[in-house]
């Protein structure tokens, strides 16, 4: 076949517009400043071997010559790169962005200057950008053909193989065996043409993005990956070569590393002369001297390899970047060189923090859309961490590599920026309320107490219904003609959700013929005789208990499901896509659970009652009377509704995590799941733990389609101790887990956080010791895809197993929703425990609120259900889908300060970083309860929270 001679662009490549770039983002960035003074052409080659010039002034800084680059390609992860130019002695060093370029570049006009990596982190999927991933990979493909990333003949093969797949797509003998021929990627490529086709017939169906991601997880596997070698001599003459890398510094000798230093063990890097110092920390268990000598071939060569050593240790091991030391007044002693620019810490938070800000306007998948935020003034499409990158994608607060944003298309007539919810829906006349509009419902309607708690009940029966109608509607209309669900499936849920239905849509017609008499919209509320509401509850809730047996059956209609969707594959795709549409903005599971919980609502909402009244009110006999009676149903319940949270949980679970086979297991308790960082020779590494009764998890999130987390390893309770060590390690907020056969040190995000996780696994151990110690052992055999148990400290070495492993990591899966509660955790860096998710289930609550932004002026009223830690909107309760949801994990809730300028009652503030809402209610108890629910998803709770319901949580 002949080779076609036209190449797919890189914005082609990434499924941009051919006027778009090479970028994931949108265009038109604003440029960064530019300094008065005369001009000169800068030539900039890129990591796909093209040629840019950039009109700069002479006295611009090398960060506006970088900042116009990374602006050109629309880059946020900028941080990874940087630009290297061969200077006047021919040594290649890195552009200054601190000095003026004229200081750097002699002859400027005659410079090229080359955009590469620079920092390469431990793992690539700590970096969250497709267009930065793709970077990555050319980097990569540049780097083999030049010989620098040497490696055996198996792994060179295998990369090619992931690079023409990504080139010309799926393999074709004659198409493979001439593009090989007519492009070289590898020095002596000749010989691996056949192992190269090999591998490559087994790329079928790998689109470019996937092959990327292959390509960069078989790299990082090298010992050579992301190495520069300086050549150097040791006290004896021997000759070797010393690199830096994230872990600390290397010693190689040819191709072969002999020695590392982690920078845990440097205590100080300096040069003199031509000789390169490392003093180490003292260490009884080591022969090494207190300082080792390297002699380098020159100055300016120790010189050059001490600067990007003090930049990968600032950047890999640093929390933010180093303030500058003061100017001496007279003397100056040794380099002022720094670090300059932002810390790996830094970049991941700030891209986390613009993913915050996205958000998808059309075709979205609200409740499913956990971690992003529902109302970002600024908001586009959202940037996947998928391989599967969306066509249209954007850096949500238009900033490239910290630089401000221009104008953007899509703006409202008058100029500003559309609200994501402010869109024909959400614009028509009923939607803003005026003050005067207030005022006149405030006069007209009731204002005791005892009227807000009966439109609680209202609002909440509006959304319970609803969700009622996601089993016996939505979902019965998916599989009820299939073949694929079995006949016991179809009864045990819908023989028992249909009559629920039909009862409570009839105690819903009732609870609003009540409320509207209550309201006065009729002449009987003069006599008095409609402002109760216990007379109504009292007489449903009595015609409930026959329903009883179908509420008990709930439990087995959970595992009904699980059983026969393990026994169909049919049966699980379609509960899959059904989870992923709009109506089902929740887990499945949590609907057929819902009815058990709403008992627990009718429950609170009587005690308050009770607690309102005085006992001679004429209501307050009904409502004792009823609350006796939901009372002992909640009783009966109450063992059950226990196990199958706990039950519902681990099925949620097992869909998140990859790696593990039988995480639901009989006894197992589900305790805190959260982001802690692990500690180990690559330095502090984000990892999300899970921990139950009787094991502890840790995992990685993967870049696959399924957005899910891969177990790593696994830590047995039984016989585990746990102390504090944040001065051992010199961590914040760092403690150490000591187990039977390896231990690990952990860092949480805050002094709160690891007392939680702290008194978690302290209790969790003391389980694990009462219990008989063969759960842990069930986990041990359904580990899959891990060779070990353990995170080796060191580099991890190259072999074929590994290599070969790798092409299985991104298996075809099924898309899997990327943003349940663990993903919110991940992304904002928190934890919650199964107490939090108890207290969940019980404060729920729903209603009309009037929300405004931060820097507007006008308030839109939209309908507002709070479950699962989130908020979900809708323009009216009619509505079978939310528009858009605010997850609340991390968020604060307070009340607006005098500063602030929101002269308005019943107003509260949720806030998170540079995210702020306001929210107003109709009253002080419906403000009071908002405040209530809220706090209960913003503050987490420790496993010492008292867990009965048969008293209040106190907030």
């Amino acid at each position: 076949m002949v080779e076609p001679e036209h190449r797919a662009s890189a914005a082609q490549r990434l499924g941009a517009q051919e006027t778009l770039g090479i970028s994931t983002l949108d265009p038109g960035h604003r440029p960064p400043t530019m300094p008065p003074g005369r001009h000169v052409s800068i030539k900039i080659r890129m990591l796909d071997d093209t040629e840019e010039v950039f009109d700069v002034s002479q006295r611009a800084s090398g960060k506006v010559v970088f900042d116009l680059v990374c602006t050109h390609l629309n880059l946020v992860e900028g941080d990874y790169f940087s630009l290297e130019y061969q200077d006047h002695h021919k040594m290649m060093v890195w552009l200054d962005l601190l000095k003026p370029i004229v200081k750097q570049l002699r002859r400027p006009k005659h410079t090229v200057l080359r955009f590469v990596v620079k920092f390469f982190p431990p793992d690539h999927t700590q970096l969250l950008e497709e267009l930065t991933r793709y970077l990555f990979a050319l980097q990569v493909k540049h780097d083999l053909a030049c010989g620098r990333l040497a490696c055996n003949d198996s792994s060179a093969a295998l990369l090619v193989s992931h690079i023409i797949q990504s080139e010309i797509g799926d393999f074709e003998e004659s198409q493979s065996r001439q593009h090989l021929l007519n492009n070289s990627y590898i020095p002596d490529q000749v010989a691996l043409i056949d192992r190269i086709m090999e591998f490559h017939s087994k790329n079928v169906g790998q689109t470019p993005a996937e092959s990327d991601y292959q390509l960069l997880e078989v790299a990082r596997r090298l010992e050579l990956y992301g190495v520069r070698l300086h050549p150097a001599k040791d006290r004896e003459g021997s000759k070797l070569s010393l690199a830096v890398a994230h872990t600390g510094v290397l010693v190689f000798q040819g191709h072969t590393k002999i020695n590392a230093f982690n920078w845990s063990k440097v205590r100080k890097l300096s040069f003199k002369r031509k000789r390169f110092l490392i003093k180490l920390r003292p260490d009884l268990n080591s022969s090494y001297q207190d300082t080792l000598e390297f002699l380098m071939g020159s100055r300016d060569c120790c010189k050059v390899f001490w600067k990007i050593c003090v930049e990968y240790h600032a950047f890999f091991r640093l929390f933010e970047e180093p303030k500058p030391k003061p100017k001496p007044v007279l003397f100056t002693r040794g380099s002022s060189f720094r670090f300059s620019g932002r810390t790996q810490k830094q970049v991941i938070d700030y891209v986390k923090d613009s993913e915050l800000r996205s958000l998808f306007l059309a075709d979205v998948k609200p409740a499913r859309l956990s971690i992003l935020l529902f109302s970002y003034p600024s908001a586009r499409t959202v940037v996947s961490n998928s391989p599967h990158l969306s066509v249209s994608s954007g850096n949500s607060q238009g900033m490239v590599n910290g630089q401000k944003p221009v104008e953007l298309c899509g703006h409202s007539p008058d100029g500003r920026q559309p609200s994501p919810l402010t869109s024909p829906l959400l614009n028509d006349a009923g939607s803003v309320r005026t003050d005067d509009e207030d005022e006149v419902r405030r006069k007209r309607f009731p204002t005791d107490k005892a009227y807000f708690i009966a439109k609680e009940l209202l609002t909440t029966e509006r959304t319970y219904l609803k969700d009622l109608e996601v089993v016996t509607v939505s979902f019965q209309n998916l599989v009820g003609k299939d073949d694929a669900a079995p006949d016991s499936l179809k009864s045990t849920i819908f023989s028992n959700f249909d009559p629920l239905y039909k009862f409570h849509s009839g105690f819903l017609r009732e609870v609003e013929q009540r409320l509207a008499l209550w309201e006065g919209r009729s002449n009987a509320h003069i006599k008095g005789d409609y402002q109760r509401i216990g007379d109504v509850m009292l007489k449903n809730l009595q015609g409930l208990k026959p329903l009883t047996a179908h509420l008990q059956k709930h439990s087995e209609a959970l595992v009904e499901l699980e059983k026969a969707c393990r026994g169909s594959r049919r049966l699980e795709v379609l509960v899959r896509d059904f989870e992923l549409q709009k109506v089902c903005y929740i887990p499945l599971n949590v609907f057929i659970l819902r009815p058990l919980h709403r008992l627990l609502h009718y429950k609170q909402i009587l005690e308050r009652l009770c607690k309102h009244y005085p006992p001679t009110h004429v209501d307050f006999r009904d409502c004792r009377a009823a609350l006796a009676d939901v009372s002992e149903v909640v009783a009966q319940l109450h063992g059950s509704m226990i196990k199958m949270e706990n039950f519902q949980k681990l099925l949620e679970l097992k869909k998140d995590l990859i790696g593990i086979d039988s995480l639901v297991t009989p006894g197992r308790e589900f305790i805190r799941l959260g982001c802690l960082s692990k500690l180990s020779g690559k330095g502090l590494q984000q990892r999300m733990f899970f921990l139950f009764n009787d094991v502890l998890l840790y995992t990685s999130r993967g870049m696959t389609a399924t957005n899910q987390f891969k177990v790593h390893g696994q830590l047995p309770l039984h016989d585990m101790t746990i102390r504090e060590s944040e001065d051992e390690w010199g961590v914040p907020h760092a403690f150490t887990l000591v187990g039977q056969r390896q231990s690990v040190v952990v860092a949480a995000s805050s002094l709160s956080e690891m007392e939680k996780w702290m008194e978690d696994i302290k209790m969790a151990i003391d389980l694990a010791e009462t219990s008989n110690g063969h759960t842990a052992d069930l986990l041990a055999r359904s580990l899959t895809d891990n060779k070990s148990t353990t995170e080796d400290s060191c580099a991890e070495a190259e072999s074929e197993d590994d290599l070969m492993a790798s092409r299985t990591s991104l298996e075809r899966q099924a898309p899997h929703r990327g943003n349940t509660t663990v993903h919110v955790c991940w992304h904002r860096n928190t934890s919650v425990s199964m107490v939090d998710f108890s207290i969940a289930v019980e404060n729920q609550l729903s209603g009309n609120l009037l929300r405004k932004f931060k820097n507007s002026n006008g308030w839109q009223k939209l309908w507002v259900v709070f479950t699962n830690f989130s908020l979900f909107f809708y323009k009216t309760h009619q509505d079978d889908y939310p528009l858009a949801s605010l997850p609340l994990l991390g968020y604060s809730v307070t009340i607006p300060t005098e500063s602030e300028n929101i002269h308005k009652d019943y107003v509260f503030k949720l806030h998170f970083k540079s995210h702020v809402y306001y929210f107003r209610s109709e009253s002080e108890y419906t403000f009071e309860r908002w405040m209530e629910v809220i706090r209960s998803a913003t503050v987490s709770a420790s496993s010492t929270r008292i867990l009965s319901r048969k008293e209040p949580h106190p907030y």
